[in-house]
């Protein structure tokens, strides 16, 4: 066994538990000129949690460090570098260690993106359409092409690739109708070893023939993918229908039916993106109260759910989606790509908990940092702000909070899988000029909210392996 040292600026987020854990910290005072050689736990930094009553906590240490055990990958301890390197140097009976010196760089958790469909990353940026057009025009052309093994297998591996170049460490993920692209990208990411939630899509009406698979067929494959993936290694299922215009209401009925058959596996579709969407459901479930009460009657809501866009919702949805515990992934890239409309992130946080996701490819970037960029500009165009601690937080614990892994990933708690991202502040030019301006942690994470996109990541770890090196392109 060898433990491995990362020495760097750390920053990641912690609950009110964690922050118990800790031993008790100086809490933060940036207008102290030594502020960035402090550790500090936050406490008074405002966050809006994605688990409602919880409090969360920036913790910031300047000259960190974070220890990995590669017989595991999971996290041993993180501190002081003085500390760390003096508790672990080589000496008689002590595990071998090897440290890795990132000084003036930023280590995070890895980032989570929870809604992207892996077969649409050879149409991102397809032009000229709104949602139900571009889905006809671009989409299922696409993903048709995925009844070939070596297309799916392909378009996996690459996608998978590009996920890590931008940071991402864990996604929830669309496949294709085909079983074969879920079964695809499973096998490639339990290559890597990533932690990974997919399942095939669910489609029998409203789709070209060679998309839609009868209700009962897709359940059945629903269910082998659920006998050979889920929970092997760090692999999940999802339950996967597109959105209620191109499933039947049996096909619906049957994937709630297995949804709670199982305490663990997922469920992930799109809700209320598009008004013409919204609509066309009004039109086909008359009798129904809106949208969400379509997936209510079929049994498809619940804490492991996680619904796509929600931009067009009534209060009595709202308080559904909390009383059920639903989730909603908000997807800033795709919903000003295809002018979908404004969320309202403050609104919803009131209610349930929401994640941050990209949504390629009508989403426009993998990376979650542009992916924060454009939600901040959603927030400013509604007066409601969103400062580079929530958008951070939101990316990495907040996100596995709302899939219910944070006891597995999303911050640098002992124990933890080592799935952490090392990010250089001054990656160009523009940047390295802009941080020398700052005056504030704060600060800088703005410009790096801002700014920031896959060329900020130097390196990429998984289960504490290095699975992406920018030295190495």
């Amino acid at each position: 066994m060898t433990l491995h040292i990362y020495k760097a600026r750390l920053l990641h987020y912690l609950t009110e538990s964690d922050r118990t854990e800790r031993t008790p910290s100086k809490i933060a005072n940036t207008n102290q000129p030594d502020y960035a050689q402090v550790s500090t736990i936050d406490q008074s930094t405002t966050l809006l949690p994605v688990t409602a009553g919880e409090r969360i906590y920036p913790e910031y240490i300047a000259d960190g460090a974070l220890v990995v055990d590669d017989v595991t990958g999971r996290i041993v301890e993180y501190g002081h570098s003085k500390t760390i390197l003096s508790k672990y140097a080589n000496a008689e009976g002590k595990p071998a260690v090897k440290v890795h010196d990132h000084r003036h760089k930023l280590i995070m958790p890895g980032f989570i993106d929870t809604h992207v469909h892996y077969p649409q990353i050879d149409m991102i940026a397809a032009y000229g359409e709104q949602l139900l057009d571009w889905l006809n025009n671009y989409t299922f052309v696409t993903e048709a092409n995925f009844g070939d093994p070596k297309v799916a297998h392909d378009t996996a591996q690459f996608f998978l690739n590009q996920l890590l170049a931008n940071g991402t460490t864990s996604a929830m993920v669309f496949a294709t109708s085909h079983p074969l692209s879920a079964e695809a990208f499973f096998a490639e990411s339990h290559r890597l070893n990533t932690r990974m939630i997919t399942g095939n899509v669910l489609m029998d009406q409203n789709a070209p023939e060679p998309l839609c698979v009868p209700a009962e067929q897709s359940i059945r494959d629903t269910q082998n993918i659920i006998d050979n993936w889920h929970e092997r290694g760090r692999q999940h299922v999802a339950i996967t229908p597109r959105f209620a215009i191109t499933s039947t209401p049996k096909q619906l009925r049957l994937a709630g039916e297995l949804y709670t058959s199982y305490d663990s596996v997922y469920l992930q579709t799109h809700l209320a993106e598009n008004r013409d969407e919204v609509a066309f459901v009004q039109q086909m479930y008359p009798n129904h109260k809106g949208y969400l009460d379509v997936y209510d009657d079929m049994g498809l809501l619940g804490r492991r759910t996680t619904l796509a866009h929600g931009i067009y919702l009534e209060t009595p949805e709202y308080e559904r989606l909390r009383e059920t515990g639903t989730q909603i992934s908000h997807c800033p890239t795709s919903n000003l790509f295809l002018g979908s409309g404004l969320f309202d992130l403050p609104k919803t946080l009131s209610y349930t908990g929401v994640s941050i996701a990209t949504d390629v490819g009508a989403g426009t970037s993998l990376s979650m940092l542009t992916t924060l960029s454009e939600a901040y500009k959603i927030q400013q165009l509604q007066s409601n702000q969103l400062s580079a601690h929530q958008g951070l937080y939101q990316i990495t614990l907040g996100n596995a909070q709302s899939l219910l892994l944070d006891d597995k990933i999303g911050n640098f708690m002992p124990n933890k899988e080592a799935d952490f991202v090392v990010i250089d502040m001054k990656a160009t030019e523009l940047l390295e000029r802009r941080m020398a301006q700052t005056k504030s942690l704060e600060e800088q994470l703005f410009v790096l909210m801002m700014l920031g996109d896959d060329r900020v990541i130097e390196q990429t770890v998984v289960a504490g392996v290095s699975r992406y090196s920018s030295a190495a392109l």
